[in-house]
């Protein structure tokens, strides 16, 4: 079991408002769009994306407000579409080549153990004062503690697409294309943290 050190700052990282802003545009209207962001008290953020940290309150934020004005499937689509959104992103700029080749050609055990040392290096870019742990037995398990997302959300099931689908995305390219990342306990539902199951048999 590994865990990374917050972030006492508490910030996270601009792909989280740029990302929801995008897939939000490609499924529903602008107008919509603005709503949401005008709800969550981001218009600045959407007229003016941001290019670095952003306060965690935001995403909370902007969270609360993709629920308040779509249905939980149309949250769920739009999280997921902005979790993919910045998994390539990832992949296209901030992952180095000659590292996403070896992770290609290592074994996925391996491949795993090397992309979760990275991306634990990293998570306080998108835990911000939460933290992530990382369980390889009996079965890969991430848990993400105290994260922005489901801080401002109640309801019975979990809401944390966003995660999922940035997880599934990079296991997809570097791991195995088989993966599936799927939350099976979320704050947002009462229990203590979001725990995500990670699997490609």
């Amino acid at each position: 079991m590994t865990q990374n050190q917050p972030n006492p700052s508490g910030t996270i990282g601009p792909n989280a408002i740029t990302r929801i802003a995008q897939a939000l545009r490609h499924q529903h209207s602008e107008t919509l769009t603005q709503q949401v962001f005008e709800s969550a008290g981001l218009t600045e953020a959407l007229l003016e994306p941001p290019t670095e940290m952003v306060d965690e309150t935001w995403v909370s934020a902007l969270h609360q407000a993709l629920h308040q004005h779509l249905s939980p499937d149309q949250a769920r689509e739009v999280s997921m579409e902005a979790g993919r959104l910045t998994g390539d992103y990832l992949l296209a700029h901030r992952i180095p080549k000659p590292v996403q080749r070896l992770l290609k050609w290592l074994p996925a055990g391996p491949a795993s153990r090397i992309l979760l040392t990275a991306i634990q290096r990293n998570a306080w870019t998108f835990t911000g004062s939460g933290s992530l742990e990382v369980r390889h037995r009996p079965q890969l398990q991430l848990t993400l503690t105290h994260t922005p997302i489901p801080r401002r959300l109640q309801g019975e099931r979990p809401v944390c697409h966003y995660y999922a689908a940035s997880f599934e995305r990079l296991f997809q390219v570097l791991v195995h294309p088989d993966t599936r990342v799927t939350e099976v306990q979320c704050t947002a539902t009462g229990a203590p943290a979001c725990v995500f199951q990670v699997s490609w048999r």
